[in-house]
């Protein structure tokens, strides 16, 4: 089962349905299935500036942000330590959490031509890959 914790202001309307089906989607197509568990975190500009530039030194509010509990891919950072997400007793993935800028969204959507719902499933989709250690580059 794939639970996809939402947090967002009430300012912000978002349909918890709809991106819990799309991280399901997305999850299967890597294959990842069982109990999987992760956060999305709907916010404003400020905040996503603010931390945007605490945890990556980028002066400016991004589209989404992504904080993985473990990057699995070991190419991404040098470590002293084994990679991979940790398996933890009661037997849940726990991915990390996805931020997501609720203004750059309705930006992103004015641009694409596409409703708010979709840009904020794709940067959803978008950030599983990114916690799965899928980067771009």
């Amino acid at each position: 089962m794939v639970n996809v914790i939402v947090a967002a202001d009430s300012r912000y309307s978002v349909n918890r349905e709809a991106l819990q089906e799309a991280a399901r989607v997305a999850l299967e197509s890597h294959n990842v299935r069982g109990n999987v568990e992760m956060e999305v975190n709907i916010v404003g500009d400020r905040k996503m500036h603010e931390l945007n530039k605490a945890y990556r030194g980028l002066d400016y509010a991004a589209d989404i942000l992504t904080f993985a509990m473990e990057d699995p891919n070991p190419q991404n950072v040098q470590r002293t330590r084994p990679t991979g997400f940790v398996a933890s007793p009661d037997k849940v993935l726990r991915l990390g959490s996805i931020l997501i800028s609720y203004p750059k969204a309705v930006e992103n959507a004015a641009m694409e031509q596409k409703s708010v719902e979709e840009e904020i499933c794709f940067l959803m989709e978008h950030g599983i890959n990114h916690l799965l250690g899928i980067h771009h580059g």
